[in-house]
């Protein structure tokens, strides 16, 4: 169940984001910019809807939507972005697709932390959360 990624996580480790940002096409200003905010993320449930709000000294975000129902979304690099989350045994999946293109981010809980993996392309990411 969703229950247990809700709390409040703070990025503690980010291996390969510069390749993954890179492989989406993300500008070097960005990336760099990306690449050494460490944000916040705060996961809860506001009823039948999951609430992933991401807190940085870069950029703010909120996004929330019922599990199955697709949404817009703007990323923190202004991608326009058609996504889902969906609960798969106990992880919690969000796909963002756009232009015939497609990201996925799988969120596990492992040994108490939450490990997102992040995957375009051929490209993987791996970013480990611990609560804050």
């Amino acid at each position: 169940m969703v229950d247990a990624f809700c709390a409040t996580w703070k990025l503690v480790d980010s291996q390969n984001f510069d390749d993954y940002m890179k492989e989406l096409g993300v500008g070097f200003a960005t990336r760099q910019v990306g690449n050494v905010t460490k944000p916040t993320v705060v996961i809860c449930q506001d009823g039948d809807k999951v609430v992933v709000k991401t807190q940085s000294t870069f950029r703010n975000t909120e996004i929330s939507s019922k599990l199955g129902e697709e949404f817009d979304e703007t990323t923190p690099d202004d991608r326009h972005v058609k996504s889902t989350f969906t609960l798969e045994g106990d992880k919690l999946i969000h796909v963002q697709k756009w232009d015939d293109k497609e990201t996925k981010f799988v969120r596990e809980i492992k040994d108490g932390k939450m490990v997102m993996t992040l995957s375009y392309g051929g490209v993987t990411a791996v970013r480990t959360y611990e609560k804050a």
